[in-house]
């Protein structure tokens, strides 16, 4: 697997994060405040600039009501 934070493995999940957050039908300002951080962190997530460790992924399927498998391909 590549190490690349630009991987096929890493787009596949921004993709999957910023979906489910549509699909919650939230706002990155709302899901900023649950997780008490800054909007700016969540763009940067979605954006693909910021990586996430398997924690936050699974506090964003919380939030977002997914399986965690739903992120991974």
């Amino acid at each position: 697997m590549s190490k690349v934070i630009y991987s096929k493995d890493h787009k596949y999940i921004v993709e999957q994060l910023k979906k489910a957050r549509q699909e919650a039908g939230l706002e990155q300002e709302q899901v900023a405040k649950i997780l008490k951080k800054t909007q700016s962190y969540l763009s940067k997530i979605e954006s693909g600039q910021r990586r996430i460790d398997v924690i936050a992924l699974k506090e964003f399927a919380r939030i977002y009501k997914k399986d965690i498998s739903y992120f991974i391909k």
